[in-house]
């Protein structure tokens, strides 16, 4: 059943962002980025305690390839 959109206003949109009015069949990333972080980094609240002795991030990785977006179409 076809969509019937009023009036849209986009401030930004992201680098690999995606951004759809309407039926769509299929959306698929354009990028992908792998993060490291040691521990505690991602923490949010309000009076978080941590305590890390000795912390390290091991951010080796033997593989090529993580996600690949070669065809993705």
């Amino acid at each position: 059943m076809p969509a019937i959109v009023g009036a849209v206003q986009v401030m930004s949109i992201g680098s690999s962002g995606v951004f759809n009015i309407g039926d769509v069949f299929k959306i698929s990333p354009a990028s992908t980025s792998k993060t490291f972080a040691g521990a505690g980094s991602f923490n949010t609240g309000e009076q978080i305690s941590l305590y890390n002795n000795q912390s390290s991030t091991n951010t080796f990785d033997s593989d090529v390839s993580d996600q690949p977006t070669l065809l993705n179409l």
